[in-house]
């Protein structure tokens, strides 16, 4: 069983967006792994793997427009089941 089972992806379109804050309160304050957040203080992509992705969306929610949203269930891929 794998520790994190959601592959959580998006993009953040803003207005004074800062990469490594973003990356700093999502370590802190979500509970996960493979983390990366990049781009600009406009547009920043974000990936985790997370047992709580909502969590993470509403985070993302707050600094801008989130969008192309994917959730993908890793556990369910492991067995050969669509994510």
């Amino acid at each position: 069983m794998l520790e994190y089972r959601y592959d959580t992806q998006l993009l953040i379109d803003g207005i004074n967006l800062n990469e490594d804050e973003i990356y700093r309160q999502i370590a802190a304050g979500f509970e996960g792994d493979c983390l990366l957040v990049v781009g600009d203080e406009t547009l920043i992509k974000l990936h985790y793997h997370t047992n709580q992705p909502w969590k993470v969306l509403e985070y993302c929610a707050g600094l801008g427009e989130i969008y192309d949203i994917v959730i993908e269930d890793m556990d369910r891929q492991s067995r050969g089941l669509k994510g």
